[in-house]
C-alpha cells in the first residue's frame, strides 16, 4: 500500500518526523508530499523543505520525498495511491482536516484519510511556533530534528 503524508512542513518539526516514522511502518510506501501553497507565504521554498526533510529522515528505500502542487485528490491518484495520513494535535486540527477529507473524498470518491494522533511529546508543537521561537533568538533545541536545527535557525535569524 502507498500512503500519502502531504503538509507544508514550513518547516519540518519532531512532530512531522514522528508522524513519519510511525506511518512508514503500516505501508509499503511512504510519500512526503511538500505542497507548494503560496496563500500560506512559506518561509522556505520547496526545494529547502524538500531538503530539510531529507536531512532529518536519511536514506529510508521505502520514504520517497517529492513535491506538488495543486490539488491534493489529483497528486495522490498520479501517485497510485488511495489513502492520505493526516496528524493530529487537537479538535481544532480535527475540525479543519475532516473537512478537507470530506471535500478530497467528493474529489476523489475511492480515497481515503487516516488520521494518526500525535505523541503527547509534540501535541504543542508547529512550524509556525517554532519560527515565532528561532526568529526572535529562542532555543529551538528538541522541537527540530538535531540535523537541520543550524539551517533552520540561521534561515530564520539572516545570521
Amino acid at each position: 500500500m502507498i500512503v500519502v503524508y502531504p503538509g507544508s512542513f514550513d518547516p519540518i518539526t519532531n512532530g512531522h518526523l514522528d508522524i513519519i516514522n510511525r506511518a512508514v511502518c503500516i505501508c509499503d510506501k511512504l510519500i512526503v508530499a511538500v505542497g507548494s501553497n503560496e496563500s500560506k507565504k512559506p518561509t522556505f521554498t520547496v526545494e529547502e523543505r524538500i531538503d530539510l526533510i531529507r536531512a532529518a529522515v536519511g536514506d529510508c528505500e521505502n520514504i520517497q520525498i517529492t513535491g506538488f502542487t495543486g490539488l491534493l485528490a489529483d497528486f495522490v491518484r498520479s501517485a497510485g495511491s488511495k489513502t492520505v495520513i493526516k496528524g493530529l494535535r487537537a479538535m481544532s486540527d480535527f475540525e479543519y482536516e475532516f473537512q478537507m477529507a470530506l471535500l478530497n473524498k467528493k474529489l476523489e470518491p475511492d480515497m481515503e484519510t487516516l488520521f494518526m494522533m500525535t505523541s503527547v511529546n509534540y501535541s504543542y508543537l508547529s512550524s509556525s511556533a517554532v519560527k515565532e521561537i528561532a526568529r526572535n533568538g529562542g532555543c529551538i533545541n528538541g522541537l527540530v530534528p538535531e540535523c537541520i536545527r543550524e539551517r533552520i535557525v540561521k534561515k530564520l535569524t539572516c545570521r
